[in-house]
């Protein structure tokens, strides 16, 4: 696969998770969010798990060959804590959508491309392009704005959409780190998904009422973030970041913010004023700015050796 279908995949992933927050907002009209997030991942282990034999057996037939792709107990490790991170960015987006809108939300949780380098520093004291630090400082900016110039005025659903930003850089700064190890993408996938499955069926059991009249009703989100947000996009992300740069793949993925936006307003009739659509201004500038300038200065860097 070419980094051009690589980045074009990453792309419709982005495409498929902004509108999946209006699905996300709407289904809590009917179920909790921890009820939502169980069922949403039970789904998505679903669409995977077939993926996931095929190409489970595939890997057995090379066992004995140099190209052996076996996984290790601790790759499944590896996994379970792609998967935890998964599943705390996901229930922290999904209980902050409920005081929080879709617009905030969509930008809000695209900071994780700027926190994906800051966590990649932190964890794996990788270096990083210094442009990382102006960037945090116009993505707070933009938070700022985005209050409407209070930050008194941030409700807790956004400081959890934020944190869930945290947990997200954290998710794909371990994928990348593990995903080209083991060479198991859909493995990975039906790990990750597993994971939040299990501890937000126990979470919506022991806090959340069940009514199936109510899951019914919540069905059709349940079942385009499942199948899709879930199940096709995070797949898609996964392939993806096989073929293409951890920067790359983070702006791509990072079109999910003016997506959700786009969708707020079609679907949901959200609006901003004019301090808010420049705080989502300066976010989405930011995001730009810590993916696209070190790419611009290695590309030119290039150039010049070359000539």
């Amino acid at each position: 696969m070419s980094r051009l279908q690589a980045n074009a995949l990453l792309l419709f992933a982005g495409a498929i998770w902004g509108m999946a927050f209006i699905a996300q907002a709407t289904a809590m009209d009917d179920i909790g969010p921890f009820l939502f997030v169980a069922l949403r991942f039970c789904v998505a282990s679903l669409v995977v798990l077939p993926f996931a034999i095929i190409e489970a057996r595939r890997s057995k037939k090379l066992e004995n060959s140099e190209s052996s792709t076996s996984l290790s107990t601790r790759d499944i490790g590896n996994f379970c804590l792609i998967g935890t991170a998964l599943f705390a960015g996901m229930a922290t987006q999904q209980v902050g959508l409920l005081s929080t809108s879709v617009t905030n939300s969509g930008f809000l949780t695209g900071l994780y491309v700027i926190f994906t380098p800051l966590i990649a520093i932190a964890l794996f004291r990788e270096k990083q392009h210094p442009i990382i630090w102006p960037s945090a400082v116009i993505g707070t900016t933009g938070i700022f704005f985005l209050s409407g110039g209070d930050l008194g005025a941030l409700v807790l659903g956004d400081v959890l959409t934020i944190i869930s930003a945290v947990f997200w850089a954290l998710q794909m700064v371990m994928i990348a780190r593990f995903v080209g190890e083991t060479g198991r993408p859909l493995a990975l996938s039906l790990v990750q998904f597993l994971v939040p499955a299990v501890l937000s069926s126990i979470l919506a059991l022991a806090l959340e009422p069940i009514v199936l009249s109510n899951i019914v009703s919540a069905l059709p989100e349940i079942l385009y973030t499942g199948i899709l947000g879930s199940g096709v996009a995070f797949t898609l992300q996964v392939i993806g970041q096989r073929y293409t740069t951890a920067p790359q793949a983070a702006i791509f993925l990072s079109s999910e913010a003016p997506f959700a936006a786009l969708f707020a307003f079609l679907f949901l009739g959200e609006r901003l004023g004019f301090i808010g659509i420049s705080g989502c201004m300066m976010i989405l500038c930011a995001m730009l700015l810590v993916e696209l300038v070190p790419e611009w200065q290695k590309r030119r860097l290039a150039r010049t050796q070359i000539s």
